[in-house]
């Protein structure tokens, strides 16, 4: 079983930057591939970014790229993701996902695991 608890929304200016985090537990954490979703009010959850296991691996949604970055720590149980440049458009709940098959992936379906979310709201 693994848990996760994203932390880091906030209310943030165009313009302005913040970083997530998303904390893991549970012994095999380090054998999941993460990602980033996001999803606003009345839309469908959307991709965000995705870190395969070893992090060696990263995608990006063309809407964020070059401004977002996926990271994960050192002992790869947290999964940042430090978003610069913000727009009012990327405002919505951030949630952080993990699933088994080790590689990143951009389909919400294969996540076995999910967080409660992050509220980031960004101001013009």
């Amino acid at each position: 079983q693994v848990q996760l608890v994203e932390s880091g929304g906030g209310l943030v200016q165009a313009g302005g930057s913040l970083r997530l985090s998303c904390a893991a537990s549970g012994r095999t954490f380090s054998t999941y591939a993460m990602g980033w979703f996001r999803q606003a009010p009345g839309k469908e959850r959307e991709f965000v970014a995705a870190i395969s296991r070893s992090g060696g691996s990263t995608y990006y949604a063309d809407s964020v790229k070059g401004r977002f970055t996926i990271s994960r720590g050192n002992a790869k149980i947290t999964v940042y993701l430090q978003m610069n440049s913000l727009k009012p458009g990327d405002t919505a709940v951030y949630y952080c996902g993990a699933h088994g098959l080790g590689i990143a992936t951009t389909t919400p379906g294969a996540y076995d695991y999910w967080g409660q979310g992050t509220q980031v709201t960004v101001s013009s």
